[in-house]
């Protein structure tokens, strides 16, 4: 907690530059926004301009931004920090990393000096405290000082039965030693079984000691990759008995003080294997608005159903979200009311809150209306079969129908396209499952115009919940992106120059900026590269009472209403709806409603946490489909360079490998950070986006690892091509190298 200083009345006005430098200077860490403006007692308007006048010691080089939204002074590691061992590498060198580290920053380089003779060796999973000497652009060295004691720190294994007790295979990036389990400590795991260890401090035998403390379930058994990823990620995956039993207890709805929509054909329009369906939709042509549209958004009405404070709301609020996997959804709210009384399922009686939306022919939203209502969907159609009757000229629904909805969804692109949104394209990939749980196949997902017609109605609907909010003066949990920051501008301007393609630098980015480079390079080998580029020097979205705008969709007001089933920041939204418009006494509670910065942070953590696990069970299961095609032959491009090797991505489904700098022919290349390329000893340039032959040398699904060897030397990825000009180094911190659902 920062402490209290004069407040912005007592000062008559803002901190200046120098009060703010010594509030960061006084931390012994990073402090937020929210607690520089505690500390100045900042509240209101005035939030925005200290965010300004941060960004501007930001631009001055005297202040850096890390963790997302966490300010410290500019290349101010903590002196004294405490190292966590991730490993030890191929000759002996101890490989770390900061024990208290935010997941969306980039890993900073540290070489680790000889420890004294008072402390014993460390090894994998050990801490230790250490003395830490900048060395420029993330990179510090190290120097041990004591051991540090720990919570007893738990992973991911697989046990093997050994004579001596067994061992644990360790299934976490960047822990590869085995470790020992007595024989007491095996928890009756059978060979091959997936377990949670807890790591001992003893070591025996020369390796380190674990104790089982969990099974959970056999390694070779179906969804055992997904359940790596949620045990990983932490992510709650049972429901408490309270939870089921209110869940269940819920009863169906009734008319009673809502308005009658069940004669209005709203339909879901879903993926094939989507049960729990949050909106339905209907357009029709606005009889007092020349082409224009009313368009009628139906959401879920789950409020009606999770109360405020109870077990359920507070199991919802736990998991902040659901997650979804190839295998298994993990959802926010128990089935009865995921895919039950709150799924808009055809032919069924469903509560709702409605959005009438009144659109221009231009798509600009002329005014909106929330109702809570009682409707019935006539049908479910998928994306694909609403593409196929659009082609096919008929409607499954009603004659006009789908003409309706796709004129509207005309006028909402054309504002898309009118205010400057951000055009990225990612071709996203499809794990397919066979009836055993093994992966059959990896598809990209194509993208329709189905597709972007849902995404453009949510997107109307989100603003006018904003908007809404904003009229009634109630708290408003937004959905807001920051404009990249200025370091992250540099890096991708720097990188752009070795596609030779210029990056003007300007004050303020804006997204029509990307747009005319991602026009530019279309139809090109690289396109996909650039966009990913592009992608990496956004800002993170976040949950927040204050309003910063959208940057990537373009908005000044966006909250996100659509999606309550499984979402809780959708859930609050309805609740401020239903108290700001007096429609019922199950709104948003007083209690809630002062925590509001409290729970932006609390959901945007898990937010992150499921993206993360989604992202860790698909690539295991790639890995997994990789391990059936070990010694064939792929095209693929570089999509990352790193010191350690190249990240390549088989054109034909997008799977990922790596392929080990020490695999590169013609000896160890030289790693230029600012250009992100491997320079071979004997001349030749990899880079991204550069065609790569490969082939899967071994493959790991469990482990989640591919490794690729390149092929004739390596000859397609190693083109010369115009060098970005390197310039000297700035100590910048590097970007994180690290879509319709979290808009």
């Amino acid at each position: 907690m920062a402490k209290r200083r004069p407040n912005a009345t007592e000062t008559g006005g803002l901190p200046d530059a120098d009060d703010i430098v010594e509030l960061l200077k006084s931390s012994n860490e990073a402090l937020p926004t929210r607690e520089i403006a505690r500390a100045f007692a900042i509240k209101g308007a005035q939030r925005t301009e200290l965010r300004h006048r941060l960004r501007e010691l930001q631009d001055s080089g005297r202040i850096e931004r890390v963790q997302g939204r966490r300010w410290q002074i500019a290349d101010a590691m903590p002196l004294v920090v405490v190292l966590e061992v991730v490993g030890i590498d191929d000759e002996g060198e101890l490989r770390v990393r900061p024990a208290e580290f935010a997941a969306d920053s980039p890993l900073p380089e540290i070489e680790v000096l000889p420890v004294p003779r008072s402390m014993a060796a460390p090894g994998p999973g050990d801490r230790f405290v250490a003395r830490m000497s900048p060395r420029g652009d993330n990179r510090y060295t190290a120097k041990p000082l004591r051991g540090a004691q720990s919570e007893a720190e738990t992973a991911i294994g697989q046990f093997r039965v050994g004579p001596d007790g067994g061992r644990i295979v360790p299934l976490e990036r960047g822990r590869r030693d085995e470790m020992s389990v007595a024989p007491t400590g095996n928890a009756d795991a059978a060979d091959g079984d997936l377990v949670v260890i807890e790591l001992l401090p003893a070591r025996r035998q020369g390796l380190s000691q674990a104790r089982i403390v969990e099974n959970i379930g056999a390694g070779d058994a179906p969804g055992a990759i997904s359940r790596i990823a949620i045990q990983r990620a932490g992510i709650p995956d049972h429901f408490p008995d309270a939870v089921i039993s209110e869940a269940e207890s819920a009863q169906p709805p009734f008319l009673g003080t809502r308005t009658d929509l069940r004669d209005v054909p709203l339909v879901t329009i879903d993926g094939a294997d989507a049960h729990d369906f949050d909106d339905a939709v209907y357009a029709q042509p606005d009889p007092e608005n020349q082409d224009g549209w009313h368009i009628i958004v139906a959401i879920a009405d789950v409020a009606a159903y999770v109360g405020s404070g109870g077990a359920l709301d507070r199991e919802a609020h736990r998991r902040g979200n659901s997650v979804y996997f190839p295998d298994r959804v993990v959802p926010m709210l128990p089935e009865a009311l995921s895919n039950g009384l709150c799924s808009l399922r055809p032919d069924e009686d469903r509560a709702c809150l409605a959005a009438d939306l009144w659109i221009e022919a231009d798509g600009t939203l002329r005014r909106h209306r929330f109702r809570r209502a009682l409707m019935r969907s006539v049908a479910r159609p998928t994306y694909e079969e609403v593409q196929a009757a659009r082609y096919q000229g008929h409607d499954p629904v009603a004659p006009g129908h789908l003409e309706h909805l796709y004129g509207a969804f005309a006028a909402l692109s054309e504002g898309r396209q009118k205010r400057g949104a951000l055009e990225l394209e990612l071709p996203e990939r499809k794990v397919i499952l066979g009836d055993d749980g093994t992966v059959a196949n990896i598809v990209p997902v194509q993208r329709l115009d189905s597709h972007r017609l849902i995404e453009e109605f949510m997107i109307a609907a989100n603003v006018a919940a904003a908007r809404e909010l904003q009229r009634l003066r109630q708290p408003a949990m937004y959905r807001v992106h920051d404009e990249p920051d200025p370091p992250k501008m540099d890096d991708l301007r720097e990188l752009l120059a070795g596609f030779d393609i210029k990056l003007v630098r300007a004050g303020t980015s804006r997204p029509a900026d990307f747009n005319r480079i991602l026009e530019r390079v279309r139809g090109e080998p690289f396109e996909r590269t650039l966009h990913e580029l592009v992608l990496r020097a956004q800002m993170q979205a976040e949950y927040s009472p204050d309003n910063i705008g959208h940057f990537g969709l373009g908005l000044r007001d966006y909250a996100h209403f659509t999606s309550p089933i499984r979402r809780y920041a959708d859930l609050l939204v309805h609740r401020a709806l239903i108290r700001g418009l007096k429609l019922g006494d199950d709104g948003l509670s007083a209690d809630q409603a002062e925590r509001f910065e409290e729970l932006g942070e609390h959901i945007s953590k898990t937010e992150r946490r499921a993206t993360l696990a989604e992202r860790d069970a698909n690539d295991r299961y790639t890995a997994a489909f990789l391990a059936g095609h070990v010694g064939q032959s792929f095209a693929g491009t570089i999509r990352g360079v790193t010191r350690a090797g190249l990240f390549v991505a088989l054109d034909e489904n997008g799977a990922e490998g790596f392929v080990p700098a020490s695999r590169l022919p013609g000896g160890r290349p030289r790693f230029d950070s600012r250009s992100q390329t491997l320079e071979r000893p004997g001349g030749g340039t990899y880079r991204l986006g550069d065609n790569a032959e490969v082939r899967v040398a071994e493959a790991d699904g469990l482990r989640g690892s591919a490794l690729f060897d390149l092929m004739d030397g390596g000859a397609a990825a190693a083109r010369h091509r115009k060098a970005p000009r390197r310039k000297g180094r700035s100590g910048r911190k590097r970007p994180d190298k690290r879509r319709r659902r979290r808009r």
